[in-house]
């Protein structure tokens, strides 16, 4: 269970950096896992109407905010490769318009393996696109047709080839606690994954999720998942496995080799500003008059409807206190192997950790001190590291 920071990885910035992250909100179909805004249509979309709208509701965030410059940019979804290469180009020319991308902005496409095709993938790099995430989610058929995936095994090999040859920078999804895995399978798995050479992965437990089919079949009795004892053993297999192959652990769920994490996940675990436009975006913009939380219209007809008639489809947007702030900072940044910085912290929330908590926390090797000062949690603290949060919080 062990999330370890290579030795070699430099102290993390001071500015996490602005990041912009896209929602295309369509899919070929709905998974049964999955309580994502995703949406299915019988026709395909307007995408011009779509780059009008992304267009517009960019340059009303930049308005309200002012200049950045772009370190990364997230096209989520949904299956963001349904959209054309053009549509692609055309919202990344409004970022830079409104935000300058950095020299190195990492620039990252969600795609599913179905829809997948080597030269709609070389019109995305031509588009500016320097990143694809595959959602393979599992390398054995039986446990894609359980998932409600619409590809094979074969094909998601095949496409992780072709993102291989049109990208600097691959990564791909997987799911695991499926229904009957055992910590054996799930091990050669892994390293059959791993064996394609890509640099970076996401290795999901199945959560049961609210709403979805999968929610309904397990309250029937007709879905049965792995036990507690058999999930922490999967888990133990995950961080052994990539650990060993050299893609240790940077967060809970995602693995790299050194230098090869996703810079734009990065910037939401270390509480870094984002812009989040499209169809159910969140963000959180640092305004004149503090940080806010702002969350989009999820209706893709609905969002479009509002940008059309005041330019924006954000219906949430509230500022957030110095005490949120901080709680935000500690709930999302104890993720990291790297842990936060208790001076960070401090600034957020205007007072230091409660020193008799930290000690005792540290007395039960919950969580410890690196030797540049910063707290991350131990091995034996993240199966409870809500309960390390709301302490460190108190």
């Amino acid at each position: 269970m062990t999330l370890e920071r290579p030795p070699s990885s430099p102290p993390p910035p001071l500015d996490p950096g602005f990041g912009v992250y896209v929602h295309w909100p369509f899919c070929l179909a709905k998974c049964p896992y999955c309580d994502f805004n995703s949406h299915v249509r019988h026709s395909p979309p307007d995408q011009a109407r779509f780059i009008a709208a992304f267009r517009a509701e960019i340059a009303n965030v930049r308005e309200r905010i002012g200049q950045r410059r772009t370190a990364s940019v997230f096209f989520g979804g949904g299956t963001p490769s349904l959209m054309e290469p053009a549509t692609v180009g055309a919202i990344l020319d409004a970022v830079n318009e409104a935000w300058p991308l950095d020299a190195r902005a990492e620039v990252t496409l969600e795609a599913n393996p179905t829809s997948v095709e080597a030269g709609r993938f070389r019109g995305y790099r031509a588009a500016g696109v320097n990143r694809v995430s595959l959602g393979v989610q599992a390398l054995d058929d039986a446990s894609l047709k359980s998932l409600g995936r619409m590809h094979t095994a074969d094909e998601a090999l095949a496409a992780v080839a072709v993102a291989r040859g049109a990208f600097e920078r691959v990564s791909f999804d997987l799911i695991y606690a499926r229904p009957n895995q055992t910590p054996d399978a799930w091990r050669a798995e892994l390293l059959k994954a791993i064996s394609e050479g890509c640099e970076h992965l996401s290795l999901y437990q199945l959560t049961i999720e609210e709403g979805t089919p999968f929610e309904m079949l397990f309250r029937a009795g007709k879905l049965k998942i792995p036990d507690e004892d058999v999930a922490r053993a999967l888990w133990d297999v995950t961080q052994e496995t990539t650990r060993e192959a050299g893609l240790p652990a940077y967060e809970i769920s995602n693995h790299a080799r050194p230098g090869a994490e996703s810079r734009h996940n990065l910037v939401y675990w270390r509480y870094g500003e984002y812009a989040g436009i499209g169809p159910g975006a969140h963000g959180r913009l640092d305004t004149p008059e503090g940080r806010r939380a702002t969350a989009v219209e999820r209706g893709p007809e609905a969002w479009l409807g509002l940008v059309e008639a005041q330019g924006h489809g954000i219906i949430v947007d509230e500022g957030l206190s110095r005490m949120e702030q901080s709680d935000e900072y500690l709930l999302m940044g104890l993720r990291l192997a790297e842990g936060i910085d208790r001076h960070r912290f401090a600034r957020l929330s205007g007072r230091d950790f409660e020193p008799a908590r930290v000690a005792a926390l540290l007395a039960e090797r919950m969580i410890e001190e690196l030797p540049d000062g910063r707290l991350r949690v131990t091995p034996q603290g993240f199966p409870v590291l809500d309960a390390i949060v709301a302490d460190l919080a108190a």
